[in-house]
């Protein structure tokens, strides 16, 4: 019988009660009644630090005080990955075993070139039967790997975590690009366009600003896919990265294109790229003091 204070990894068998996914998250309690939930993925008010978001899934969860330690394992659970694999070495492994016909089979499939799924560390699992992407911490460490199958659905090795699609070349100082996936970075990378991808809509907020503390771009371009998650997802970082970055602007691609990579596949080029950030507003970072709002309420109430 699982304790109340075991967290455990989510599975195929019994995947993430908040997202759905078989990776990343941990949850706590019993597999058919858990009692709360720290997932990658999904937000909460309350972050725990890389692990995630900490949801109470049910109201007879005890007071946050008394989780505090229970906490701090399950965060060690997924920073620790129990055993997981060298990923940086996974990744060099792969990488090597990634011939040309299978490079160009990939890039024909996407409708990017191989340069710049090479710039990408893009490699091939042969046991997997997949493409490979690497997850980068900002200081380039290889924290996870994200896989690609012909047909087009995506995994992840187990044992990792989420991180950034950076590719190497990246130029500190100019513009940096951010969009979603390895995919739509590769089609920004073809345009000549210094772009990183975060792992997910909301994931990768941390470090994107570690990068831009690194890189210092003097601007930063969100490229939204064009659904609702995309764009929430999008204006939420823009948020983020305006403190640290002086000219943050969000672009989606025009209907009917759904990402970057459509619109790049339609036939989109650099001019039309940069002529949508020209024509796009500058995020404004607003400040609001607490004791002039303070003042404020002690007016209205005279």
């Amino acid at each position: 019988m699982t304790r109340s204070t075991d967290w455990q990894r989510v599975s195929r068998g019994h995947p993430c009660p908040v997202c759905g996914k078989p990776d990343w998250c941990v949850f706590v309690g019993p597999h058919d009644a858990p009692e709360a939930a720290i997932c990658a993925r999904v937000e909460s008010p309350k972050r725990i630090g890389e692990a995630g978001w900490l949801h109470r899934l049910r109201p007879s969860m005890t007071a946050w005080p008394r989780w505090r330690s229970t906490i701090r394992r399950a965060v060690k659970l997924v920073e620790d990955g129990k055993g997981a694999p060298d990923f940086a070495k996974l990744a060099d492994t792969w990488r090597l075993a990634l011939d040309s016909p299978k490079l160009i089979d990939l890039a024909t499939r996407l409708g990017v070139t191989p340069r710049s799924l090479y710039r990408l560390r893009v490699g091939w699992a042969a046991e997997h039967r997949a493409w490979t992407f690497p997850m980068l911490d900002p200081t380039g460490r290889v924290l996870g790997i994200r896989l690609r199958v012909p047909s087009g659905r995506k995994l992840s090795v187990r044992g990792g975590r989420e991180g950034l699609f950076t590719p190497e070349g990246l130029s500190p100082g100019g513009d940096l690009y951010v969009c979603e996936g390895p995919t739509d970075t590769a089609a920004l990378l073809d345009l000549d366009l210094d772009t990183v991808g975060r792992p997910s809509c909301t994931g990768g907020a941390t470090h994107l600003v570690a990068l831009a503390q690194r890189l210092r771009p003097a601007r930063a371009v969100i490229v939204a896919d064009d659904d609702g998650p995309g764009q929430d997802g999008a204006q939420r970082l823009a948020s983020t990265l305006r403190a640290y970055v002086p000219d943050v602007r969000t672009i989606t691609p025009p209907s009917p294109h759904k990402d970057a990579r459509a619109w790049k596949r339609a036939g989109a080029t650099r001019a039309d790229v940069l002529a949508a950030v020209d024509a796009a507003q500058p995020v404004v970072l607003r400040v609001t003091s607490r004791r002039r709002r303070k003042a404020r309420c002690c007016g209205a109430r005279r």
